[in-house]
This record gives structure tokens, C-alpha cells and sequence, in this order.
């Protein structure tokens, strides 16, 4: 294992969640093929580099072109600036077939958070904006305008566990036509008057609905589980970072055996379903007490591993 009091790579664009955990679980070979889904700081691809011998490669993926500046100065690292849910794609493009490991962290990056002009955080003003690619055209604005009350209603419940969503939906819809909705400051005046208990966990709730929503992040995981069987070499590794229930649920689903396939020739018999994954971490592995004190978006991390069959 890992030595715990190893240095973890990390730098004032993102702290890298969990870090020794992900070493410990990609069980790393130094003439492997690697991906990193979310290289963001780059932070849990510094200590992939660093186990990696000469022959070893790194794929990084980040859709955000803030993420290239972090890239280390190694030949052995390929930058792809594109969205994870073209990982098979982009791999092949590469002429690579498979690989020994995966790597996801799904948060959003320190950085991201901490500039305002991405309006991704409720503490600075900003464009009210939230796009992880700034070449998507649609904008938080141009959700809270445009879903329906139910679908917002749906949107702040599911994503933000938001206490009084289907208030917050009505509230948004009978009130949105009086108002431009071109800052982080413009939506949170509009929704002041119905804000519930805690303004700031009221609001980091609110915006990680609408995050979620504006850069399809749960079509996108899903898209990118449903490679991940084909892209990863029998004996290979999948780690995968969550920070939300639903993400949790969707991975934990993923790398279980489904239910037995109906027969389509006789419907009293049932075809079972291929293993495809052997789970490694039977609960979901959380950030230690001392992490969790040295960076607070390790407490809702939960990491789940698992081998290709």
C-alpha cells in the first residue's frame, strides 16, 4: 500500500481527493496504459506519472481549457481537451484498444469554484454561466429560464435535495419574466425570498442542481460506465470518485451483474448475464477524519473500485 505520509501532488487550482486511496486501488504497472477521465489539476496524474516507468503512458481527459495549464512537462502524458464520454472514441483515435486503468474523480475542481467569472460559486459575482466547456452554448441562465416548473421542480429536488424545490420551481417560473438573469447576483436576488434554513448550504444546493443539469453530468457518467467494460484490459482497473448519491448509485449499479436476460426463444428460461466486473470495494472507501480537516470537499468523496473479469 500506498505510504500514507507520502506528499500528495496538488497545487492552488485543486487539491486532489482521496488521493492515496486512487494510487493503492489502480494498483499501477509501470509499463501500463492509464486514464485519467478528470485531470483537472492534475494533481492524481502526477502520482500516476510517478509509478509509471519509461515505456508507461497517461491519457488525460479534460473538456475545461483552464485544465492544460496544470499539464506536467512529460512525454509520457497525452492531453485529450475533450469531454470523458468520448473516452473510447478518443482512444482509438490514438490507436489504443485497451487499457490497464481508469480513473474518475466527478467533483468540481478547486479552481472552478474559486473563479468567479465561471459562475460556478455562490460567494463571488459572476457571469451566471457554469459551463465545464465553454464551447457547450447552454448557460445556467438559459436553464432557469427556459425548463418548465416541473422540471425545475424535478431538477432541484433530485440533484440539490433541495428542501422546498417545488416552492423554489413556482417561486423561479412566476418571477423570472421581471428579471435579467446575467449574473450569479441577478439569481440569487430572484430567489432570495424563498431561500429555507442556511442561505450558503441552501444555495450550494441550488447550484449544484443547476451544475448538474447545465453540463448533462449524469448523461455523461452514464455514457462513460457503459465503455468502461470494453476499454478496460480483463485484469484492468476502474476507480471512480463520486460526490453525490445519485452518482454513487449509478457506479455501485455498474459494476454489479445485472439481472438475468429473458430468453427471447423460450420466455421460461433466462439467460445469465456475463461477469463482468470483480468488485474490490465492497462499501464505498470515504476521506479519513485527518483529510476531511485538511480539505473540506473530501467529505461527501466516496470511491469505488473495481477489476475487469
Amino acid at each position: 500500500m500506498t505510504n500514507p505520509t507520502s506528499t500528495i501532488p496538488s497545487s492552488d487550482y485543486h487539491i486532489p481527493v482521496l488521493f492515496h486511496e486512487t494510487m493503492q486501488y489502480l494498483n499501477i504497472h509501470p509499463e501500463g496504459v492509464y486514464v485519467d477521465a478528470t485531470f483537472g489539476g492534475g494533481g492524481h496524474s502526477r502520482g500516476i506519472l510517478s509509478k509509471l516507468g519509461p515505456q508507461g503512458r497517461l491519457i488525460a481527459f479534460d473538456q475545461d481549457a483552464d485544465a492544460k495549464n496544470n499539464l506536467p512537462n512529460d512525454e509520457r502524458i497525452v492531453f485529450i481537451p475533450e469531454n470523458f464520454k468520448y473516452l473510447q472514441r478518443f482512444l482509438r483515435l490514438h490507436k489504443i484498444n485497451q487499457v490497464d486503468g481508469v480513473l474518475a474523480d466527478l467533483g468540481v475542481s478547486s479552481h472552478q469554484f474559486d473563479e468567479g467569472t465561471r459562475g460556478f460559486s455562490t460567494r463571488f459575482d459572476g457571469p451566471f454561466d457554469m459551463r465545464m466547456d465553454q464551447r457547450q452554448t447552454r448557460t445556467a441562465a438559459q436553464v432557469i429560464e427556459s425548463l418548465s416548473e416541473t422540471e425545475l421542480h424535478k431538477m432541484f429536488e433530485q440533484y440539490g435535495e433541495v428542501t422546498n424545490s417545488k416552492t423554489l420551481a413556482k417561486h423561479i417560473v412566476e418571477n423570472r419574466k421581471h428579471v435579467k438573469l446575467n449574473t450569479v447576483q441577478d439569481f440569487k436576488t430572484l430567489i432570495a425570498p424563498v431561500v429555507k434554513g442556511n442561505p450558503n448550504k441552501y444555495w450550494a444546493q441550488v447550484f449544484q442542481a443547476i451544475r448538474i443539469v447545465v453540463n448533462e453530468e449524469m448523461e455523461v457518467l452514464n455514457d462513460f460506465l457503459a465503455q468502461l467494460p470494453d476499454v478496460i484490459k480483463p485484469g484492468g482497473r476502474a476507480v471512480i470518485i463520486t460526490f453525490h448519491s445519485i452518482e454513487d448509485r449509478m457506479v455501485k449499479n455498474a459494476f454489479k451483474v445485472g439481472p438475468d436476460e429473458e430468453n427471447p426463444s423460450n420466455p421460461f428460461l433466462s439467460n445469465p448475464r456475463e461477469k463482468v466486473w470483480e468488485i474490490i470495494t465492497k462499501k464505498p472507501v470515504m476521506a479519513s477524519d485527518k483529510e476531511m480537516k485538511e480539505n473540506n470537499r473530501s467529505r461527501s468523496a466516496k470511491l469505488r473500485a473495481a477489476e475487469r473479469v
